[in-house]
């Protein structure tokens, strides 16, 4: 059997298949109670209503029964609530590279700052402007660069 943390850990992001559910901030805690073996996955959706959460949850069992823990267990919590800033660095950096702006970190608790414009990924051009607040996913927004007129996502400060 192999850690089970490292096995969750890798697991993908159903809709944003650059980062892991880790790097995105979803995975919470991973406790494997020494006595039955037995495995428990804390996660955190992204929003309350997210549609990729049953096919996390079973990606989650998937790893940990390839990794020798067949006996698992996983919670989803919602309190206190997923945030944009629960981002790790790698994950910005992946998001970064494939094309996704990731939002900048919360400056403080319980406020959320509004975004003017955001840095086209492909060009580097602050000369953007939003398209639709609904992007590929509902966690994103579609963003165009007034410079290149390339197409983007903007991962919603939360």
């Amino acid at each position: 059997m192999s850690d089970p943390r490292a096995a969750v850990a890798a697991v993908v992001d159903p809709e944003i298949r650059v980062v892991t559910i880790d790097e995105l901030g979803i995975l919470r805690a991973v406790e494997e109670d020494p006595a039955s073996g037995r495995v428990t996955v804390t996660i955190t959706p992204t929003y309350t209503g997210c549609p990729a959460m049953d096919v996390i949850r079973a990606d989650i069992r998937r790893a940990l029964a390839a990794a020798g823990h067949g006996d698992a267990e996983v919670r989803t919590v919602y309190s206190p609530a997923w945030s944009t800033d629960w981002i790790s660095e790698g994950g910005r950096a992946k998001l970064a590279a494939a094309g996704i702006v990731p939002p900048a970190p919360v400056p403080a608790a319980g406020v959320v700052p509004l975004t003017l414009a955001v840095r086209c990924p492909h060009c580097g051009s602050p000369e953007t402007e939003q398209v639709s607040r609904f992007g590929s996913t509902a966690c994103k927004a579609l963003w165009r660069c007034r410079s290149c007129s390339d197409p983007f996502d903007h991962l919603k400060a939360l």
